[in-house]
């Protein structure tokens, strides 16, 4: 089917400007100067669907580069399947996930790995990827980081924390990070010092301080500052690269900051959480109630000023993109295994579908531009991520994934309002944000219109990712 987008503003992650843009198939085949023909062809006549984006934006679909579908935690599962979650972000404008295939100690590598292909194949709504987790590196780990980055996973995700379940240790990580600085693999660390945290855990409980609160207060910014000076210390003696995954503290951030200063090939993300979400407003709600935002690394306070320096770290390029670490838990049966005891918890906060809302709201505001909100969103983890070519730009040539999005539409957030994830409460309840998505188009294929969902479990297709040469 071809399909012609008239009269919008075509947002790039390094320009804007009117465009139209044209769609064949799957694939976008000319953005075009506004009421351009093709080869002398009238090309409203010569398609078989127009749509008027006046007033506008069209952008490239949202590359969410880290979620957690279905993953298993604390006794329970995470909410969101592949099926409920990749439809909750194409309601959103994300048309691509990246999520984690999960190993434990003990289990092979590969199994690990096809049993999360398994879980995502014929229940997508958008194309999808795989990060590999390694909780047990072992000569055969790491043997199966060559076969899988020949299979077009080039990502693979270490813990600092999570005694007994993930947490590697050091020694650990040096030899994963030396088959990384051979193979061209990416290292993510979750950078927390976990034994720390656990000893600060059973301190809380045997005082009985054991409201959700707590998991903020047994997890501060020191833990997460050393831990994140650690993995980029031992990344620097294997020449491998390495990327922090949920950035929440400012000290965190700055030792990102210091380590790209001297040239490392040193990156992070954040996520919209840390970027509204406080330690005193959220986890210190009253009663149970802060058990909604449970979630690790955890929310930090604002009065330390965090909020306001990730929003700095994104625009100067410190931190090169904004993912959700979508792991969503219903309180009903599964955040309530933590009453009485905030370590029981499930850590995660659901937030696909919210992304690219939240962060067009940091373009309202003025604390990023409108090329930056594409760039974090979608530009950046194509990039970091070996998507670049096929994701993350209007381009000719790129897939087409489109958004077409309202900059004076309204979008309010709640279980009553847009909120199609798997959940029974929403983290962002009661938000109203600037702008909407009005229009999605996965690799051609329109999925949501005028608040209308038109997608399917299948359509999605399993992304062999490229080894990444340009994520400076």
């Amino acid at each position: 089917m071809k399909t012609l987008i008239q009269n919008g503003t075509v947002v790039n992650a390094r320009e804007s400007r009117p465009a139209d843009v044209l769609i064949d198939g799957e694939t976008i085949v000319a953005v075009l100067a506004p009421g351009a023909t093709t080869l002398g062809v009238d090309l409203p006549g010569a398609v078989d669907r127009v749509i008027d984006a006046s007033g506008r934006y069209v952008i490239p679909g949202g590359i969410d580069a880290h979620t957690h579908m279905e993953m298993p935690f604390g006794g329970t599962f995470a909410s969101d399947t592949f099926e409920t979650g990749t439809r909750a972000a194409a309601w959103g404008g994300t048309t691509s996930i990246i999520d984690f295939a999960v190993q434990y100690a003990g289990e092979d590598v590969l199994d690990s790995h096809e049993r999360w292909r398994q879980k995502a194949e014929g229940n997508c709504a958008v194309d999808y990827g795989l990060h590999q987790i390694l909780s047990d590196v072992q000569p055969q780990s790491l043997t199966a980081m060559d076969r899988l980055i020949g299979e077009g996973v080039t990502s693979f995700k270490l813990f600092m924390a999570y005694q007994g379940v993930f947490l590697s240790d050091d020694g650990q990580i040096v030899q994963a990070m030396q088959r990384a600085s051979s193979n061209g693999g990416l290292i993510m660390m979750h950078a927390e010092n976990g034994s720390v945290i656990d000893l600060l855990v059973s301190q809380a409980l045997a005082e009985q301080r054991s409201a959700p609160i707590n998991h903020g207060l047994t997890r501060p910014w020191q833990v997460e500052e050393e831990a994140t000076h650690r993995a980029i210390m031992l990344a620097d003696l294997t020449g491998a690269p390495l990327f922090i995954v949920h950035v929440s503290a400012k000290q965190a951030a700055e030792q990102i900051a210091s380590a790209r200063h001297r040239g490392q090939p040193v990156f992070g993300e954040t996520c919209p959480q840390y970027l509204y979400l406080s330690l005193e407003e959220q986890l210190g709600a009253p009663g149970f109630e802060g058990a909604k935002w449970v979630c690790s690394t955890p929310l930090r306070s604002r009065a330390e000023g965090h909020q306001d320096w990730l929003w700095h770290a994104l625009r100067t390029d410190t931190l090169q993109l904004v993912s959700t670490d979508h792991c969503p838990f219903c309180m009903a049966g599964q955040k309530d295994l933590g009453i009485g005891d905030f370590s029981k918890i499930p850590n995660g906060i659901g937030s696909v579908e919210h992304r690219m809302d939240l962060m067009f709201q940091g373009v309202v505001d003025g604390k990023i531009s409108l090329e930056r909100w594409v760039e974090l969103t979608s530009a950046a983890p194509a990039r970091q991520f070996g998507l670049s070519g096929r994701k993350g730009a209007v381009a000719a040539g790129a897939d087409a994934d489109v958004v077409i999005y309202d900059p004076a539409g309204r979008t309010r957030i709640g279980v009553n309002d847009t909120h199609h994830m798997n959940m029974d409460y929403s983290a962002w309840e009661g938000f109203e944000v600037s702008g909407h998505v009005d229009t999605v188009f996965s690799r051609g294929r329109m999925i949501v219109h005028d608040d209308a969902y038109l997608g399917a479990p299948g359509h999605g297709r399993y992304l062999r990712r490229e080894l990444s040469l340009d994520r400076f």
